[in-house]
């Protein structure tokens, strides 16, 4: 049944899916980073959802955004390089925009993601069209704020532009990362980035549809 809002312990519970499908999706993250840079980002983003999951699991939080900066935090603290400083941003900057919200409505869906979005732009220096995680991020905030519903409709408005942006991807030249250095070869795959953008984008979706 798809959800109007979420609560405090529906975010939890939503990111906590997230944790395991990230973790689960490690080899194709793997794969997807072996053909435009060193694999390292699949055994990464495992690392930092298994701490996601620690800090999350069992604990009470007084809003969502609080939930969402404890991601932010733990994929900081253990992941480590580029990726931990990116992710974790999308994280604790959207959280940080909800202040101290008891539910995810639309609009707070809206938020998360336009805020994450700009944020992760300003702290990494990449653009639209760098074939970076941004151009993932970017269509699921903009799909997000085109939403005028509930939490479920803004939340599956921003999987359906991740995926859009994932599949994009792989007709762009890197100008950003460690894929930059492969110019043109780099073309006919997705950035590896935007292939964990869309899978937490589709599972947040899945959770507040189920």
């Amino acid at each position: 049944m798809a959800k109007e809002t979420l609560s405090i312990e529906e975010t939890r519970d939503m990111m906590l899916a997230v944790a395991d499908k990230i973790i689960e999706a490690e080899p194709i993250l793997t794969d997807a980073d072996r053909a435009l840079g060193d694999g390292d980002h699949g055994v990464g983003m495992e690392r930092g959802m298994t701490a996601v999951k620690e800090a999350l699991a069992g604990n009470e939080f007084p809003s969502v955004g609080k939930v969402f900066m404890g991601v932010g935090m733990a994929m900081m603290s253990s992941m480590g390089g580029a990726s931990g400083a990116v992710f974790g941003t999308l994280f604790r900057s959207g959280g940080k925009a909800l202040k101290d919200a008891e539910t995810l409505d639309g609009a707070g869906v809206a938020t998360f993601w336009k805020e994450g979005s700009d944020n992760v732009m300003s702290r990494g220096g990449a653009n639209p069209g760098d074939k970076t995680m941004v151009d993932a991020l970017v269509p699921a905030a903009e799909k997000a704020a085109e939403a005028t519903g509930s939490a479920s409709e803004a939340l599956a408005a921003a999987a359906a532009g991740a995926a859009a942006g994932r599949d994009a991807s792989e007709d762009m030249i890197a100008t950003m990362g460690r894929a930059k250095t492969l110019g043109e070869k780099s073309l006919g795959k997705p950035d590896a980035g935007c292939v964990s953008v869309a899978i937490i984008a589709e599972t947040m979706s899945q959770f507040a549809d189920s």
